[in-house]
């Protein structure tokens, strides 16, 4: 999988930006960036991506990526075909914004724990995120100081949740002498290159870093948290769940392109680690997608209707970029 680095429009005088839009589209490809991004999608559903995990998301979707963090969001055919109106509002911050003195100060702890858990990538509760709806579009509407306070309140409402879900599987992100590091970001490179390959086999990598397969099978553990085995066949059953999502690919062309040797071996696996069949995953999501979501419940469902639209969905731009 290929990762494209975005240039932000983050400036060095700038304590964040938010880029507003409207129905403007998910073609972009997976990427990722330097800085923090805290983004909000409103009114639509479709997969997204966040490191390793793939996972869906209906209506409404509040997650901060930490740096680096490869991430895509894509929307549903279903949701395409439907024509949904739907908004998103991203929030992008330097990486080195709090490691200033003055965030060093004991009241900020809470946010610099959330910022370190953001780099697996934190999808909060529909609660949480129905709370930060009206300030992250204060954001896009406010000036000047204000929107310094509406930034602050909205992190401060993000690290005080206690019902949110670390995303990504991928490698430990704790700091590392320049050593290590660069060993575990090579090793990271090379099996994202290659886990798709069904002869991928450890060898390979460990010989890429000089290194006997024991000793890069104790490295990885102690930096990943799991084996080898286990990181690579995660990786292998996010990109199957991705493609019997969004794909007409026959589970026998989803197996070879996920990276599995055959495909007993693929619905082994499969059913161990989803508790169910890739048949029966697909036929669930099949399921799930019939629902009428313009009848469910969404987080401006009780502004007036004639109130809802001017709320919620701008009409004067397609997107906007605000710099604070």
């Amino acid at each position: 999988m290929e990762f494209f680095r975005e240039v932000t429009p983050l400036r060095n005088q700038d304590l964040c930006v938010v880029l507003d839009s409207v129905n403007n589209g998910f073609d972009y490809p997976v990427h990722n960036h330097p800085e923090y991004e805290i983004n909000l999608v409103m009114g639509t559903s479709g997969t997204r991506i966040v490191g390793d995990s793939t996972e869906l998301y209906k209506d409404l979707d509040l997650v901060l990526i930490g740096p680096y963090l490869p991430h895509k969001w894509d929307e549903s055919e279903e949701a395409i075909h439907q024509k949904r109106k739907y908004r998103v509002i991203t929030v992008q911050f330097d990486i080195h914004l709090f490691s200033m003195r003055f965030f060093s100060k004991e009241c900020f702890f809470e946010i610099q724990t959330l910022l370190e858990n953001s780099k697996r990538g934190i999808l909060f509760d529909d609660n949480t995120a129905e709370k930060a709806v009206p300030l992250m579009i204060n954001l896009t509407q406010s000036h000047g100081f204000k929107n310094v306070m509406h930034f602050l309140e909205l992190l401060n409402l993000l690290a005080g949740s206690k019902n949110f879900t670390l995303l990504s599987t991928a490698l430990n992100s704790r700091k590392q002498g320049v050593t290590e590091n660069y060993r575990i970001q090579k090793a990271y490179n090379y099996i994202m290159m290659n886990y798709t390959r069904p002869d991928f086999k450890i060898s390979e990598i460990a010989s890429s870093l000089n290194m006997s397969n024991s000793a890069f099978s104790h490295f990885f553990k102690k930096h990943a948290f799991r084996s080898f085995s286990s990181f690579l066949i995660d990786l292998r059953l996010s990109d199957a769940c991705k493609m019997l999502l969004s794909s007409d690919f026959t589970m026998s062309q989803i197996s070879v392109k996920a990276g599995f040797n055959n495909i007993s071996n693929f619905n082994r696996l499969f059913k161990k680690y989803k508790e169910c069949t890739p048949k029966a995953f697909k036929a669930r999501y099949i399921e799930n997608s019939r629902f009428d979501w313009e009848d469910q419940k969404t987080p401006w469902q009780f502004i007036p209707g004639d109130k809802r639209d001017s709320m919620i969905m701008p009409h004067d731009y397609s997107t906007r970029l605000t710099h604070i």
